[in-house]
């Protein structure tokens, strides 16, 4: 082969510094370039991965077709047809002590949480309270001295604002999508989505419902298991809370929102307060303004909120309101949507007092109310919980047999075979799987499945099972598994 003119060979070699565009143009992009990664920097280590572990059942199930794999027969036992499903999704840190806030949808349901943080620590999570009619809920984990987020101010947000969502979607041990930082602008605010379960006050179900919508909207991607990760401003405080998606695709299409700080802000102290949201009454069924309503009320433009009724109990009718009036501001803050005037309600407190400014047929009037207290039912049903029967650390274990190991492929007979692992669980987790022989446990070498359970069972919670494992091919595994 010729060799090429050592003048014509490009340097590589030395990596270049000088832009090829405009140095001004340059300044200004890598200014906002490092408040993005400042705002990363920061808040990164603020949020953290939930997993939510909630028993599912199915009917000739999954384990009978892995045994079926061995030529052994199913127990006759109906747990052995509930297995575990693992969802994931995001949180925030409210505190050095362990509050941690997220989406109701996230841990609805579970039965068990756990929590990772951005140091690859992992806690067993409790649920604190949880606020269907919000979508929010706040965890805790036994730690302390931990990197708590800032709530920051989302009624000052402005359409067109930059903003950074963050999300920690990764699964598992191994999870490969760790932290996610995508970046965009506040396409919108006030968006009703329709999706939130609807409550109602339990002394008087005719009155409406107290389900809060007022989400803001933003490009910046949000995915699956991003939901109750933070919607963060350039100042690097939290303005709302990652919830939805619009997408036909189940993935990003570009419409992300999120649940405002501002709401966040007041049903977290409440759950952490009472476990449960003290929701303020104003005692009034409410709907938007149409042209038509504006044209009939004569209000200066389409704008408002109508009240069309009252509860048993309202706070609103006392202090003097009537059917047809239309609430344009509260507290001096202007009202223009049902969405924004429920939103403004939950923020304050049972019992605070509030200003509100009225049309009434043309005429402008103002008045105070001070606000009850609704009594909230969900709508979101009880779960029953299926009871399982998986052993130890989720290994079904068995004898290996002269047969079965010819079949797997082992040299020789003898000794314990995993014959199932359970989905998700401990060893699933540290991907273990059926096929294997265990060797020894805790540096205890097993002969039979009965020393093995016993040796498994007398782990303490908590600790850690150090297990030897052998594939048919020969080769040694090693295998830390910490026992829930």
């Amino acid at each position: 082969m010729r060799p090429v003119p050592q003048a014509t060979i490009p340097a590589l070699e030395t990596p270049s510094t000088a832009p090829v565009v405009s140095n001004r143009d340059v300044v200004r992009a890598a200014g906002l370039s490092e408040a993005f990664i400042s705002i990363a920097q920061a808040v990164t280590p603020s949020v953290v991965r939930i997993e939510a572990e909630r028993t599912m059942t199915t009917q000739g199930g999954w384990r009978s077709r892995l045994f079926d794999r061995f030529g052994q027969e199913t127990p006759d036992d109906p747990d052995w047809d509930a297995f575990p499903e693992v969802a994931g999704g995001t949180g925030i840190l409210l505190s050095e002590d362990g509050f941690i806030l997220t989406n109701n949808h996230v841990i609805a349901e579970a039965d068990r949480l756990t929590v990772e943080l951005a140091d690859k620590r992992i806690f067993d999570a409790r649920v604190v309270g949880s606020d269907p009619t919000t979508d929010l809920a706040v965890l805790r984990i036994n730690a302390n001295n931990l990197p708590a987020a800032r709530l920051g101010d989302s009624d000052s947000l402005r359409v067109g604002e930059w903003v950074l969502a963050i999300g920690n979607p990764g699964f598992g041990e191994e999870g490969t999508l760790d932290f996610t930082v995508t970046s965009g602008i506040v396409s919108a605010k006030g968006r009703p989505l329709n999706l939130v379960p609807y409550g109602v006050d339990e002394g008087d179900p005719g009155a409406g419902d107290y389900t809060i919508e007022d989400f803001i909207q933003t490009d910046a991607v949000i995915n699956p298991g991003n939901s109750g990760g933070p919607l963060v401003n350039l100042g690097g405080l939290v303005v709302g809370v990652n919830t939805a998606i619009a997408s036909s695709s189940g993935f990003s299409e570009g419409y992300g929102f999120a649940i405002p700080a501002n709401l966040a802000r007041r049903v977290a102290r409440d759950l952490i307060a009472h476990g449960l949201v003290r929701r303020p009454l104003l005692g009034v069924s409410i709907s938007e303004i149409s042209p038509e309503d504006a044209e009939v009320y004569r209000l200066p433009e389409i704008a408002g909120v109508l009240v069309e009724d009252f509860a048993l109990e309202s706070p609103a009718r006392d202090a003097g309101l009537q059917r047809h009036d239309v609430i344009t501001a509260l507290d001096g803050r202007r009202v223009d949507r049902l969405g924004q005037l429920q939103r403004l309600i939950a923020q304050k407190d049972p019992g605070d007092t509030i200003r509100l400014s009225l049309v009434r047929f043309g005429d402008t009037l103002s008045t105070s109310v001070i606000l009850g207290e609704a009594r909230i039912v969900s709508t979101e049903q009880p779960r029953t919980r299926p009871g399982t029967s998986f052993v130890d650390l989720g290994l079904d274990l068995t004898d290996l047999d002269e047969p079965t190991s010819r079949t797997l492929g082992f040299a020789d007979p003898g000794g314990v075979l995993i014959a199932d692992v359970q989905p998700y669980g401990p060893a699933f987790r540290k991907n273990i799987s059926p096929g294997l022989r265990l060797v020894s446990v805790g540096g205890d070498r097993v002969t039979t499945a009965r020393q093995a359970r016993g040796l498994l069972r007398a782990i303490t919670s908590g600790s850690i099972a150090s297990l030897v494992l052998e594939a048919p091919d020969g080769r040694f595994y090693i295998a830390n598994v910490r026992v829930p």
